[in-house]
């Protein structure tokens, strides 16, 4: 909580100097949050020349919206809820997202307990032995890639930005049963892709 506190502290007079007519302060927001909305556009966005307009217009929006930020989360996750949201509506404009329409009680509690498998690794044990030769986090990368755009982002934020579910939340706006089935579901897809391909390699 004292962290909390701090983070929000720090936030306020960092938004204080910037309303106050000091921009060049933004820069350390733009520093301090870019690694997260790099994930999220790349995960999200498979056309490279869409990516830095989209990123560019994320930081527009907070900029201009700023004045009206209340600071009931962190400026790191409003700024990534602003870049969710943005990459949401350019999938959607697209048709290039599947709906959300999966039911959130298709697994029973203990299924989805196993989302926190092997100490929260993404794999098995029987798909790590099969890949221990291989590099393991090119090999993730190019099976991760392969997911629905959604089921990626959700995968990196949990295990590459090791957010919480609380903020996970907020930045998708799904309610939490839903990103964990969610993410039970990419989990699954990801495990089961990666021992059917090296399967077929006869690893």
């Amino acid at each position: 909580m004292k962290e909390k506190n701090e983070n929000i502290h720090d936030d306020q007079l960092l938004v204080s100097k910037i309303l106050s007519g000091d921009t060049g302060a933004f820069s350390k927001i733009i520093r301090n949050t870019e690694g997260l909305v790099a994930q999220i556009v790349f995960k999200m966005i498979s056309n490279k020349e869409d990516r830095r307009d989209i990123a560019q217009d994320v930081y527009l929006k907070a900029f201009q919206s700023l004045p009206g930020f209340r600071f009931q989360s962190k400026i790191s996750t409003w700024i990534a809820q602003i870049c969710y949201n943005s990459c949401l509506n350019y999938l959607e404009k697209r048709k290039l997202i599947f709906p959300y329409d999966f039911p959130n009680n298709n697994y029973s509690n203990d299924e989805i307990l196993e989302l926190l498998w092997a100490g929260n690794s993404i794999l098995s044990s029987e798909t790590e032995n099969l890949m221990y030769q291989k590099d393991l986090s090119e090999i993730l990368k190019s099976q991760l890639d392969k997911l629905p755009p959604v089921y990626k982002t959700l995968i990196t934020l949990y295990h590459n930005e090791e957010l919480t579910y609380d903020e996970i939340c907020e930045i998708t706006g799904l309610p939490e049963g839903t990103v964990k089935n969610y993410l039970f579901r990419a989990r699954k897809e990801l495990r089961d892709n990666l021992l059917i391909t090296y399967k077929k390699e006869e690893l």
